[in-house]
């Protein structure tokens, strides 16, 4: 069998490490296949192998470079919650106690990074040494300088030199504060004075955002060349981690940097795939289009992520049928028009079906929709407004092939609706739609519920969740484990973390992370009027 690090093609030229390069493990926790598809890892890894002062091996869950004996950090890219389990795997497999406070001065530092432990890292905090909050292109070199000044002193001296480091959490030196084991969290304090009270998100403000350093067969995407066209976005949904946590939207340069790293991918490939939460957003994007739908790229196979609605036009989806896509995906999250207003999803019908009809003049024979249920302020009438939306799209055009993903509403953390739990009506919604929207010739693709009380939990955890996290382990992931663990240990209730509704003035476990905006800004942002109490 060939590994899959043979079929890689790079865009650069790993550095020759020296002698005395710090010796890097750099995991993803989960298959080759999803971890190199990655474009945020790819991008680390990146930025650690073009160093010579980094000797840097790639650990996936089926395959490995070759590893140090001796690591001197382990570090793991965290996308998706539910793949804890994976990262535990991966420290046990190197031989490395599970909880940070039982490593000793042999074992290396566990360092972590990703959206899941940027937003809260505290159900994870006692399974790492370091967790780095934002923009790699900033963190990664600020951990590589730190870690070769400090690497001869003491490992609790180097935690603590660590703590200093903008954008750095070292969970080991906050004290989470409960008035009792049952109770909410009171308060999250730095163990001496010498420790930061808060640690500050870091933001990269550079116009030169990510592209792939690895084209391969084996990814998920196959051989596609990714370039990320925008960070974050300007729209601000309220249940929206991608917009709240990145914040401030900003954009890839054109001429200078994206027009040449789609010219250099298409030296290894002919597949592209322009990435962000808004391309269509970027105030170029029009100049982008018009360069690709030259003939000379005749044979490119262009791949969109999620669109905004409004920016759809029969020249977009020209262009894109013309480069091998058959649909477009959009996300309109409701068919209501009043519920949208709550979300501050800046969107109306007209504009919905609109987009339909340029999808279908343009040559598209798809349009995928993400949709969402148990939204906060959400009633039955907003499903029926969904279904009546959808029989008005395939009246419009009934040649166009629909289909509606949808997920349960769940609580992110540094977003408006922070302290809102999950909805139970979140379940009905979902059955509703798989009812009545199958007789309109609408595929439906709902996303699990249970895994959504899941996701949940995860995301509004403080840290005994980690005891949590250690006994489902030993039963399976699925919903009924965590469960079992709540009833076996001495927490707050489950529904306490996934369906209760927090105070204002209650203190959230991520109280002591801060993003672009302030907790008092974030919690100002509800429509709903103090829809959890004030």
């Amino acid at each position: 069998m060939v590994a899959p690090f043979d079929q890689e093609r790079l865009t650069f030229c790993r550095a020759v490490p020296d002698a005395d390069a710090l010796q890097v493990i750099y995991a993803f926790p989960n298959t080759y296949s999803v971890g190199i598809t990655s474009l945020g890892y790819q991008m680390i890894w990146g930025l650690l192998a073009n160093r010579r002062d980094v000797q840097v091996t790639r650990l996936f869950t089926d395959a490995q470079e070759p590893l140090p004996r001796e690591p001197q950090l382990v570090g793991f890219s965290f996308s998706w919650e539910l793949d804890y389990g994976h990262v535990l795997d991966l420290l046990e497999k190197l031989g490395i106690p599970l909880l940070a406070q039982q490593r000793g001065e042999g074992d290396p530092m566990v360092f972590g990074g990703g959206p899941v432990l940027t937003a809260n890292p505290e159900p994870y905090a006692d399974f790492f040494d370091l967790v780095l909050l934002g923009d790699g292109e900033i963190l990664i070199p600020d951990l590589i300088e730190t870690v070769k000044r400090i690497r001869g002193l003491p490992r609790k001296q180097r935690l603590r030199q660590l703590a200093q480091v903008p954008g750095f959490y070292v969970p080991q030196l906050y004290q989470p504060l409960y008035a009792g084991p049952r109770d909410p969290v009171l308060a999250i304090e730095p163990l001496d004075g010498e420790i930061p009270r808060t640690v500050m998100k870091q933001t990269w403000r550079g116009n030169k955002l990510s592209v792939s350093t690895v084209v391969t067969p084996l990814a998920a995407w196959e051989s596609i060349f990714m370039v990320e066209v925008v960070r974050s976005c300007p729209e601000m949904c309220r249940f929206c981690l991608a917009s709240y946590l990145t914040l401030p939207f900003r954009v890839a340069a054109v001429a200078d940097h994206l027009l040449p790293a789609i010219e250099q991918g298409l030296g290894l490939t002919r597949r592209i795939g322009l990435l962000g939460a808004s391309i269509t957003q970027h105030p170029q994007f029009e100049e982008v289009l018009e360069w690709l739908a030259q003939d000379r790229f005749a044979d490119v196979q262009l791949s969109l992520a999620s669109v905004r609605t409004s920016t759809v036009t029969t020249r977009l989806a020209q262009v894109l049928s013309q480069r091998g896509s058959r649909s477009l995906t959009v996300a309109i999250e409701s068919g209501s028009e009043r519920l949208r207003q709550i979300m501050n999803k800046k969107l109306r019908n007209e504009e919905i079906v609109a987009a339909a009809v340029a999808a279908y003049e343009g040559g598209l024979s798809g349009m995928k929709f993400y949709g969402m249920v148990g939204v906060p302020g959400e009633e039955e009438e907003d499903w029926r407004a969904t279904v009546g939306l959808f029989r008005e799209l395939k009246g419009q055009t009934p040649r166009l092939r629909y289909t509606l993903g949808c997920s349960t509403f769940v609580p992110k953390a540094h977003t408006p609706w922070q302290r809102y739990g999950v909805r139970r009506e979140g379940e009905k919604g979902l059955q509703f739609y798989q009812r009545s929207l199958r007789p309109l010739g609408v595929e439906f693709r709902p996303e699990s519920y249970r895994d959504s009380l899941v996701q949940a939990l995860l995301s509004r955890g403080d840290r005994r969740l980690s005891q949590v996290l250690l006994q489902v382990r030993q039963w399976g992931d699925g919903l009924g484990s965590y469960k079992r663990a709540f009833k076996e240990l001495v927490l707050p209730p489950f529904e306490y973390y996934v369906f209760q509704d927090w105070d204002r003035e209650a203190c959230l476990p991520w109280d002591h992370l801060r993003t672009a905006l302030s907790p008092e800004r974030i919690d100002q942002d509800d429509p709903l009027g103090n829809g959890v109490r004030a």
